[in-house]
């Protein structure tokens, strides 16, 4: 909901973005086609998709998943950072969205990495622990429809190797989370999710104020 970390000031965070984010040129123009988009604030930021990317690779990841992919940045970010036999299971069910996705993928030779499946994101992790796949994935980012977070997060923890690494996006939701008065949908749905994660012992678990807010939760 948040293509700039939220909070900071404009000149700070262009100075934050000067001095650390390493966007590579395919990527910066997937984000300035996206930004043309009516739902341009789905996008995720740069420094968040850096971020992920670094995660992707401190964790030694091989097999990824996505729930939500809109323009393909996250899924891109992702697959650049897996090693050439990795792997990434992206979910989504716009097919106007990802087809803008496919052609990044394609021009920045890690289409083979990505199998996209446009269906109900339920359906295919459900799809995924029928076919014996549990246990099996190192890395995840859940960035879709908030009020089925719950739903998502338990069952792409059962997907999850231990040690494995699931992020959430959207954990702060522009701030809202933090007004109990707030009537927004969205907002009371991450606002449960976020206590549903507080308190999972199954998880070590750390929100980071990037973007517009980002969960991170190791499988334990």
């Amino acid at each position: 909901m948040s293509r700039k970390t939220l909070g900071l000031p404009d000149a700070l965070r262009e100075y934050l973005l000067a001095v650390s984010v390493r966007e590579p040129d395919i990527l910066k123009r997937l984000r300035e086609e996206t930004a043309q988009l009516p739902n341009a604030t789905m996008q995720i930021s740069p420094e968040q998709g850096q971020f992920m990317s670094l995660l992707v690779q401190m964790i030694g990841a091989r097999k990824a998943l996505e729930v939500g992919v809109f323009t393909g940045y996250s899924s891109l970010r992702v697959a650049m950072a897996l090693p050439d036999d990795g792997r990434l299971v992206a979910c989504d069910v716009n097919q106007e969205w990802t087809s803008i996705a496919r052609r990044y993928w394609k021009e920045a030779g890690v289409a083979q990495k990505i199998n996209l499946r446009i269906a109900p994101a339920l359906e295919t992790l459900d799809a995924l622990l029928a076919s014996g796949e549990g246990g099996t994935f190192d890395f995840a980012f859940i960035d879709a429809d908030k009020e089925n977070y719950i739903r998502y997060y338990e069952k792409v923890l059962r997907l999850m190797r231990p040690g494995g690494l699931i992020t959430v996006d959207n954990v702060l939701w522009e701030g809202k989370v933090a007004d109990p008065a707030s009537d927004d949908p969205h907002a009371q749905a991450i606002r449960a999710f976020n206590e549903h994660l507080k308190n999972d012992r199954r998880v070590v678990v750390s929100l980071l104020p990037i973007g517009d807010g980002l969960t991170l939760a190791l499988k334990n």
